[in-house]
């Protein structure tokens, strides 16, 4: 076991300094303990490697800082030594991160990888604990915790408010979001499969994942969902394609992205891009290469939310998602949309008013709601323009719901090109005058209440 501060790591010493003695101490790898109770200024990302465990004790909070000169040059606050060359990091722990942004974000620098902009970021790791971690002054352009292209991962025991992603998740597989406290503007918990060029690294399917007993609390406003799970499909590039901001295309085994101005601005594409390596243009195109593969499309599946506290006032809890402006279009015009599969929603409980429980404009096989209480709330099935995504058939469970409220209350819509097979059962209904209502092309197979068709 190292003790950091016995190398330098302490209260009242510059950013500069500290950042160089943790990272003499994170370099030696093994255990790594913060111990002395006090503010550390940090004013250089630290790089973490293999086999790492890095301990913050009681009293302890990093705080982001300007260099001796007065300038931020900190691309991140922690980040795996992986992430710049795309090399694999195992078994790193970060546990008791008291992270203070001090008013800051994730800046540009020569270094940074686009896409990856988490104060607290993993990129190309395995095997990665984040416990007990606290941030109460996200600001509104950079993710607090970030991870892409990983798996085998947990994320416990958190406590994030401000106005950015509390947990911002790119492509992978095998994790764990437990214990979580958030109070932020934007979405508590992102499963971007698909994203904005800026906000994701790569691309890719999202699976094998639980999250749970999680809290939305209340804040006086809002954008965006408890969470987002977002997909997003793209094309083979061919010469002419009409292409935007953060546009993908297929070409030589690799995956590209249009990274422009956002402003839905369109570019003729005459030139395949080749480059095996960052960044570079083409026909005034700003192009660059996200990852190795000819994936054609990408999504979120299997998936549980299990003990889930909506006490913040959202339009949606849970939106299955495609983007659809100047920022990105998730499913290019051609492309075969993904189907999201297989996400449970269990013990999901409403302290405020959240009038539509899940909204999906992406294609989905099943959506079981299960022990839940429905308060005024529904299962809201939407759509994309006619003729951008072609939608099979949702099968949709409601297991063992409260319905709560009086009166009529719409329990289940389907949009114009959508269509659902429904199933309700173990229903309790609180009020003798609750009347449960549907809307659009929806089959019954069973349900042990009454339902009214709604034009």
């Amino acid at each position: 076991m190292i003790s950091a501060n016995e190398l330098g790591f302490l209260p009242g010493k510059s950013g500069v300094e500290n950042a160089k003695a943790l990272q003499r101490a994170v370099d030696f790898g093994g255990t790594v303990t913060v111990d002395l109770p006090g503010v550390y200024d940090l004013a250089e990302t630290v790089l973490i490697g293999d086999d790492t465990e890095l301990i913050f004790r009681a009293g302890v909070y990093i705080r982001r800082a300007k260099d001796d000169e007065g300038n931020q040059q900190m691309s991140y606050v922690f980040v795996n030594k992986g992430a710049f060359t795309r090399e694999w990091n195992k078994n790193i722990a970060v546990r008791g991160l008291k992270l203070m942004v001090n008013d800051m974000e994730t800046e540009w620098a020569g270094r940074q990888i686009v896409g990856l902009i988490g104060h607290v970021s993993f990129y190309y790791i395995k095997n990665l604990v984040i416990d007990e971690f606290e941030c109460l002054d996200l600001r509104s352009h950079s993710f607090c915790i970030q991870i892409c292209t990983f798996e085998n991962i947990r994320v416990e025991n958190v406590h994030i408010e401000g106005r950015k992603d509390g947990v911002h998740l790119g492509r992978g597989s095998k994790f764990v979001i437990r214990n979580g406290i958030f109070r932020t503007y934007d979405d508590p918990i992102a499963l971007n499969a698909h994203d904005y060029a800026t906000s994701n690294p790569q691309l890719g399917w999202i699976e094998d994942g639980v999250i749970e007993n999680c809290y939305d609390l209340d804040d006086e406003d809002t954008t965006g969902f408890f969470c987002r799970i977002l997909a997003g499909s793209w094309l083979p590039w061919y010469k002419g394609m009409k292409v935007q901001h953060s546009d993908t295309v297929v070409a030589n085994g690799r995956l590209y992205r249009v990274c422009m101005k956002a402003d839905w601005t369109e570019y003729v594409s005459e030139t395949c891009p080749c480059h095996e390596d960052g960044a570079a243009e083409y026909d005034g195109i700003n192009w660059v290469m996200v990852q190795e593969g000819e994936i054609e499309n990408c999504g979120c599946r299997n998936i549980h939310f299990k003990d889930i506290f909506l006490q913040k006032n959202r339009p949606i809890g849970f939106a299955m998602h495609f983007d659809h402006d100047q920022y990105s279009r998730s499913v290019y015009p051609g492309s075969k949309a993904p189907v999201q599969e297989d996400l449970i929603f269990e013990n999901i409980f409403f302290e405020n008013n959240v009038p539509i429980l899940l909204r999906s404009t992406t294609p989905v096989n099943t959506i079981k709601l299960v022990n839940s209480v429905l308060t005024g709330s529904r299962v809201d099935l939407g759509f994309l323009p006619e003729g951008t995504v072609t939608y099979p058939k949702t099968q949709i469970l409601l297991s063992g719901t409260t319905f709560r409220g009086e009166g009529e209350h719409l329990i289940v819509r389907c949009g114009e090109t959508r269509s659902a097979d429904l199933k309700i059962l173990g229903s309790i209904i609180e009020d003798d005058s609750f009347r449960a209502k549907i809307r659009g092309d929806i089959r019954v197979i069973s349900s042990d209440i009454e339902l009214e068709k709604d034009a």
